[in-house]
């Protein structure tokens, strides 16, 4: 394996963790402060976990699976399943400072259905055929609402509603978002100050940052270099590895099922305990 100066390569992280608790003795009540770290192997990773701190969808698929409101705060349907009309919220805020209007959805989603805006804040969605499932479509990060339907890359201008907006990116190798203040979402999610993603594509390497508390969250990791480290959890379990996270990191007491990175939600769902 190569070696690299993992020094250098976190000088913008934390000091060494904390000792651990296990995951039991976690409160599950979250905590604000600190910047929780990710070190992610070079794939999706990064824009996955970004988009979920930068962008809103009208609904989310809450960590238990359950559908539940997020730009939207309710919508209603005809018989048919065909014809959706969506209320939308009126204190979410793009981080130029512009409020979210009904024409930002309608922009964004353009290609999913015929859409308009109505009377009040409300959009109304025509599909083409029926879809009994489109508020947990709507749930996917490819339908995040932007402004006037700006593109989503490069992350370095996302202009998002969001908890987090873009303090710096480098697409592919760093993401730093710092909390949006005064957010619609305060006291509900996004609790870490600042969400930090490095992109090391060595597994190795991804483990000792973890290992020496370089970081508070390893994807992919070599397990062979954690399988008996104390006080870390593990998911979906020791074998399986595919997140490995320190012992002071808070989490959802159910991770979603969709993917290792809780559907790419870490950075508004996890807090540093």
């Amino acid at each position: 394996m190569t070696r690299i100066d993992r020094r250098a390569l976190f000088a913008s992280g934390a000091a060494a963790a904390l000792l651990a608790a296990t995951g039991a003795s976690l409160a599950s009540t979250p905590k604000k402060g600190g910047t929780l770290r990710l070190a992610v192997p070079r794939d999706d990773s990064l824009e996955r976990v970004a988009r979920g701190a930068v962008f809103d969808t009208l609904t989310e698929i809450a960590p238990d699976g359950t559908l539940r409101a997020e730009l939207a705060t309710g919508w209603q349907t005809d018989a048919d399943a065909r014809i959706w009309t969506f209320d939308l919220r009126e204190d979410a805020v793009f981080h130029d400072g512009d409020p979210l209007r009904a024409e930002d959805v309608l922009a964004s989603l353009g290609d999913v259905a015929r859409a308009e805006a109505m009377s009040g804040n409300k959009v109304r969605l025509e599909l083409s055929e029926a879809n009994p499932g489109l508020p947990f479509l709507l749930a996917d990060s490819r339908f995040v609402i932007t402004r006037n339907g700006q593109a989503v890359t490069p992350l370095n201008a996302a202009n998002g509603t969001g908890c987090y907006r873009v303090e710096r990116a480098d697409d592919d190798r760093h993401f730093l978002g710092r909390r949006v203040a005064g957010h619609y979402k305060d006291d509900v999610a996004g609790w870490a100050d600042a969400i930090e993603i490095i992109v090391v594509p060595d597994a190795n390497v991804r483990a000792e940052a973890l290992r020496d508390g370089y970081v508070d969250v390893a994807v992919l990791p070599e397990r062979d270099l954690l399988k008996d480290q104390r006080g870390l959890r593990f998911h979906p379990d020791q074998t399986d590895m595919a997140l490995a996270v320190a012992g002071h990191v808070g989490l959802p007491r159910t991770i979603g099922q969709g993917g290792a990175l809780d559907d790419g939600r870490i950075a508004e769902r996890w807090w540093l305990a």
